[in-house]
C-alpha cells in the first residue's frame, strides 16, 4: 500500500514538473515579442536598419519618442481616448447589462421579440450611408466626442453573453426581493449586479479594449484635430512619416532623417501600455464564484 502511494506521488510530481515547464516556456515565448517591441523602441534607427530586432540593442536612442511627443496633439488625443474609454465603458456596461437582464428575465412579456431584434442586428448590419446620416443629421453628433461613444453603447454579442450568465442565476433571488418590497432597479443594482461582477467585469474589459482601439468612428465623424483619439492620431502620424521618409529617402538618424521603424515600435508601446495595466485588475474577478450562497434554504 505504501509503495502504491509512493508511485502515485512520483507520477503526480512528474506531471507537475511537466506542467510548470510547459507554462514557463509558453510564458517566455509570449513575453519575448513584447520585450523585443519595447526594448527596440529605444534603439537608434541605424541600429534597427543594420541589425533588426535584437534582445539588447547596441545603440540606444530616444528619437522615436521625441518625434512622437513633440507638440500638443498627442496629449489632446490621449485625453480624448481616456475620456471615451472611461465614459464609454461605464455607460455601455450599465446599459448592456440592464438590457441583458431584461432579455433574461422570465417574466418580461416581449423579451422574445427584443431578443430577435437584437440577434437580427448581428446578422444584418446597417449600411454605411444610413449610419452616417443618422449620426450626423438626425442626432447631430458631427465633430463631437459623443459620436465616438453613443453608437457602441450596446454590442449584441456582449449582450447575449450577459443574457446567458443572468439565466444561470437562481430566480428565487428575484422572488425573495419582491416579497421584501424591493423594486426592479433596486433588485438589479443591489442584488443582481453584485453577484454578477465576474461576467460584468469581463464585458467591461471587452468594451474598454474596443473603445481604446477604435479609430473608425473618429475617422467618420470627427474633423476637429483636438477631438481625434490616440489611435487615429497615430495612424495619421505613421502615414505622414511614411510619406516624408519616401520623399527624403532612406532615414539614417533623426538628425539626418526620420526614425521610421522606431516610431512604429514606440507607437505600440504608447498605445497598449494603459490597457495592458487594466488586465491584472480585471483578472481577479474572473475566478470569483459570487453566486455561491446567494440562495439559502
Amino acid at each position: 500500500m505504501l509503495s502504491h502511494f509512493r508511485r502515485i506521488s512520483a507520477s503526480d510530481g512528474i506531471v507537475s514538473v511537466f506542467v510548470y515547464a510547459f507554462v514557463t516556456l509558453f510564458a517566455l515565448f509570449s513575453f519575448i515579442p513584447f520585450w523585443l517591441v519595447t526594448i527596440n523602441s529605444f534603439a537608434s534607427e541605424s541600429e534597427l536598419g543594420k541589425h533588426g530586432f535584437r534582445l539588447l540593442p547596441g545603440e540606444w536612442s530616444l528619437d522615436a519618442y521625441k518625434y512622437l511627443l513633440t507638440g500638443k496633439q498627442i496629449y489632446y488625443s490621449y485625453g480624448v481616448t481616456l475620456f471615451v474609454t472611461i465614459v464609454g465603458t461605464a455607460a455601455a456596461v450599465i446599459i448592456t447589462s440592464m438590457f441583458a437582464y431584461v432579455l433574461a428575465h422570465p417574466k418580461i412579456k416581449y423579451k422574445n421579440q427584443l431578443s430577435f431584434l437584437t440577434y437580427f442586428t448581428i446578422l444584418f448590419g446597417t449600411g454605411l450611408v444610413g449610419f452616417y446620416i443618422v449620426i450626423t443629421m438626425w442626432l447631430g453628433l458631427k465633430d463631437t466626442i459623443w459620436a465616438m461613444i453613443l453608437p457602441s453603447l450596446i454590442n449584441p454579442f456582449y449582450t447575449f453573453i450577459l443574457v446567458s450568465f443572468f439565466r444561470t442565476l437562481p430566480f428565487e433571488v428575484y422572488e425573495s426581493a419582491i416579497v421584501d418590497g424591493a423594486g426592479d432597479y433596486r433588485i438589479f443594482f443591489r442584488i443582481i449586479w453584485p453577484i454578477s461582477v465576474p461576467a460584468i467585469a469581463t464585458i467591461s474589459l471587452f468594451y474598454a479594449i474596443f473603445y481604446w482601439n477604435d479609430w473608425w468612428l473618429a475617422l467618420l465623424f470627427v474633423d476637429d484635430y483636438k477631438l481625434q483619439p490616440l489611435q487615429l492620431m497615430i495612424r495619421q502620424l505613421v502615414s505622414n512619416l511614411n510619406i516624408l521618409s519616401y520623399i527624403q529617402g532612406s532615414p539614417g538618424s533623426y538628425s539626418g532623417g526620420l526614425p521610421n521603424q522606431g516610431v512604429r515600435l514606440a507607437t505600440v508601446c504608447l498605445t497598449i501600455g494603459p490597457i495592458v495595466f487594466l488586465y491584472p485588475y480585471i483578472q481577479k474577478f474572473f475566478v470569483k464564484g459570487l453566486t455561491i450562497g446567494s440562495v439559502k434554504g
